[in-house]
């Protein structure tokens, strides 16, 4: 594909083959993704279809990125390799020809040397080689092109370089056929135009190949071998060769070849590469560690648990290149207006040419030939195409680099228009580890043994506050059997006999437990910040519980961050109200709402939306992840469980909360590129080509020549892909 144009096509041939759900073209890296209903065509039907549409297409299967990569450097170094070519043979053209008309003393050289005619054949000869040598493909494809009545960039350029030169054969050959004023050539336009086309294509290709630099970086942090023991002795061995189970050794500086668990020893990881965070990670036995960070000073050795496809590190590769493969909203705009862009432009070039020959000044042929090819040179929808590609890709991959992935593309616009920010409370703007605080015991019970059944119960429950409880309990725990996880409440559970039941008020009240006095209690630890719950033992009430939970360091610095960009920022949780209070009262947020069961959040979510906002939401539990698929935009903690992480649009890497204003901040710095790219692909061609068209003659005698306008075209891609680029700076403020 070459141009928005292109793009268009291949994705009207995609959509309407039967069973297809949805296409996303990208002109940035020449592919198709394509979601299928149950039973839809094969990928090779698809493929088939686009190559008959007039695209040669293959089936992606499994080449690597690396392969692709290497295609591209491929495909990059021919560019240059035909341009260099085209630039050599069209030199003596240019030389021949512009250099008598501005130098004097060169026309004057030629005419008594080999003479005009002499020149024109050399010309002649000179710009067929460079038309049909570096220049082919644009004639094979063009035309090809318009025998589909399908016209794209190589069209445009086909027809205006065909007219040029064919005019200028027409002169050479058949002179008695045009007017003695009309006898001009045009070869070293053709040839020009070949060279700066191919030039632009080249320095894009370039660029192109940096806006995929964060994928190439990625990929880059996992070693090609690792030391693994066998048999008790350490053998290098390829990564690839790794299995489930092997132990590595990974020694003081060294990356970690494949996601492992701690056996033995003690160090440091830097893991920015992932997260986005600068500190080194203290790694002791037991810990998990990811493929791709730095081992710090220690010695480790790691129990393999992912390879190969399952890693963490291919997980993100993944999810970027699904984010840049996407199509935004915003992209409807393009495809509606290329959709007969081409078309239009060939009229208009006939019909300038038309009004030159009817109303223009002598030479009439030799005007409306440049005009003509002018336009049509001039329009090409390159810029067009590749305004947003270009800049989903450079923002997808620079966000991976802080640690924030977009799992689905269209999250990067989203994300631009939040208005709103809800967060989930425990493991987001807290740590997520509370702390077992208060522990009344009530009546003549012995705190000791209400702790250790409580304990026996919690311990098979994955709640934070189950772990608090768990923590505190320095005793043998006793065994619990029909332990039953109440999602929002509580947990029960039989310990020595003996019914269990922990959970919230509400719980206590459900199954019949009379608390009494104890919510006065409960009511005062809650206003001091703790989470309360009860304790029941054969349905007496036995404990009043009070679990806190550390507010994360940076929490409130980012509200504050978010306020002032003219956010709203909310919190949504399942604690009581009094206990959120104390933490939005810490924190500065404007709205809570608490005591919202898991199955309540997405009302929740509707309740603060109101008209017009859009609104993301920030959590981390199994229990977010309703609310985070209804959010307009769901950030998942990646500290998380996979399931929350699976309903999110973006994902964290680390815990820290300066990952929302990343993600928000490289949305609107993505948005607002992607319309500076399209505010000047489309100015471009709404200024220049009634330029070329001549409107400027009249005036000022000023005819764009084709050269020029090969140039700009060229230029306004490299605009955008330069503008693009500007993204692989961004920082961590919001923009």
């Amino acid at each position: 594909m070459s141009c928005a144009s292109c793009v268009g096509r291949v994705d009207r041939a995609l959509a309407g083959v039967t069973g297809v759900r949805d296409v996303a073209v990208n002109l940035a890296t020449q592919e198709a993704t394509v979601h299928v209903h149950t039973g839809g065509p094969s990928a090779q039907v698809l493929a088939d279809r686009v190559t008959h549409a007039g695209y040669p297409a293959a089936v992606r299967g499994a080449r690597d990125t690396a392969q692709r990569d290497q295609q591209h450097r491929d495909h990059t170094a021919a560019l240059a390799r035909r341009a260099a070519i085209a630039a050599i043979l069209a030199l003596p053209i240019v030389v021949l020809e512009m250099g008598s008309h501005m130098v004097p003393a060169m026309h004057h050289l030629i005419m008594r040397t080999i003479g005009l005619q002499q020149s024109w054949w050399v010309q002649a000869v000179l710009t067929t080689l460079v038309l049909l040598g570096p220049g082919r493909a644009f004639y094979t494809t063009g035309f090809a092109a318009l025998r589909k009545a399908a016209p794209d960039m190589n069209s445009l350029v086909a027809i205006g370089t065909s007219a040029a030169y064919g005019y200028s054969l027409c002169v050479l050959i058949f002179p008695t056929l045009l007017p003695r004023t009309a006898h001009a050539v045009y070869f070293e336009a053709a040839a020009v135009i070949v060279v700066f086309i191919l030039l632009g294509r080249w320095l894009e290709a370039r660029a192109k190949g940096r806006t995929g630099a964060a994928i190439t970086a990625l990929l880059k942090l996992q070693p090609k071998t690792a030391q693994v023991l066998r048999d008790g002795v350490a053998e290098t061995v390829p990564v690839d060769q790794i299995q489930p189970g092997d132990v590595v050794v990974l020694r003081p500086g060294e990356r970690v070849p494949v996601d492992a668990i701690v056996v033995e020893g003690h160090s440091h990881l830097d893991e920015s590469m992932l997260t986005g965070e600068p500190m080194p990670v203290e790694k002791s036995p037991g810990d998990v560690v990811t493929g791709g960070t730095i081992n710090g000073p220690g010695g480790l050795q790691l129990t393999t648990t992912h390879v190969g496809a399952d890693t963490v590190l291919s997980g993100i590769v993944r999810m970027v290149q699904d984010a840049q493969s996407a199509k935004l909203p915003i992209q409807a705009i393009v495809d509606r207006v290329t959709f007969i862009f081409v078309p239009v432009v060939l009229g208009l070039a006939v019909l300038t040419a038309l009004i030159w020959l009817v109303f223009g000044p002598a030479p009439v042929v030799s005007h409306a030939l440049v005009a003509g090819v002018a336009v049509l040179i001039i329009a090409c929808p390159c810029a067009m195409g590749l305004a947003t590609p270009t800049s989903i890709m450079v923002a997808t991959g620079r966000a991976a680099q802080l640690g924030v992935l977009f799992r689905k593309g269209d999250a990067l616009q989203g994300a631009s228009e939040v208005g709103i920010v809800a967060f989930d409370k425990t493991g987001t703007l807290t740590t997520g580890k509370p702390v077992l605080s208060t522990f009344d015991v009530l009546g003549n019970n012995d705190p000791d043994t209400v702790l250790r059944m409580l304990a026996g119960v919690e311990t098979r429950v994955t709640h934070p506050v189950a772990h608090a409880i768990v923590a505190a309990c320095d005793a043998r725990l006793p065994d619990a059997v029909d332990v039953t996880a109440l999602s929002g409440l509580g947990a029960s559970g039989m310990v020595d006999g003996r019914s269990v039941l922990i959970g919230s008020g509400r719980l206590m009240h459900e199954r019949g437990v009379d608390l009494g006095d104890a919510e006065a209690r409960a009511q005062a630890l809650a206003k001091s910040g703790q989470t309360v719950f009860f304790a029941a033992i054969d349905g007496a009430l036995t404990a009043v519980i009070g679990v806190s939970d550390q507010i994360k360091p940076n929490a409130k610095d980012v509200v504050v961050r978010l306020h002032d960009r003219g956010i709203k920022v909310a919190m949504i949780t399942g604690d009581k109200r009094e206990t959120a209070q104390a933490v939005a009262h810490d924190l500065g947020i404007d709205e809570i709402i608490a005591d919202v069961m898991p199955n309540g959040k997405t009302h929740a979510l509707e309740t603060l939306r109101g008209a017009k906002t859009r609104i993301a939401f920030v959590g981390d539990g199994i229990n977010d992840a309703p609310a985070l698929a209804a959010a307009d935009v769901g950030v998942a903690i990646g500290t998380g469980t996979d399931i929350a992480i699976g309903a999110a649009d973006v994902v964290l890497m680390s815990g820290d909360l300066q990952g929302v204003e990343t993600a928000l901040g490289i949305s609107r710095a993505t948005m607002r590129n992607i319309r500076q790219n399209l505010f000047w692909a489309f100015a471009y061609n709404a200024a220049l080509i009634p330029v070329a068209a001549g409107v400027l003659y009249p005036s000022f005698a000023v005819l764009l020549s084709p050269q020029l306008a090969a140039g700009a075209m060229a230029l306004s891609s490299l605009f955008v892909l330069s503008n693009a680029l500007r993204l692989r700076g961004y920082n961590r403020v919001i923009g």
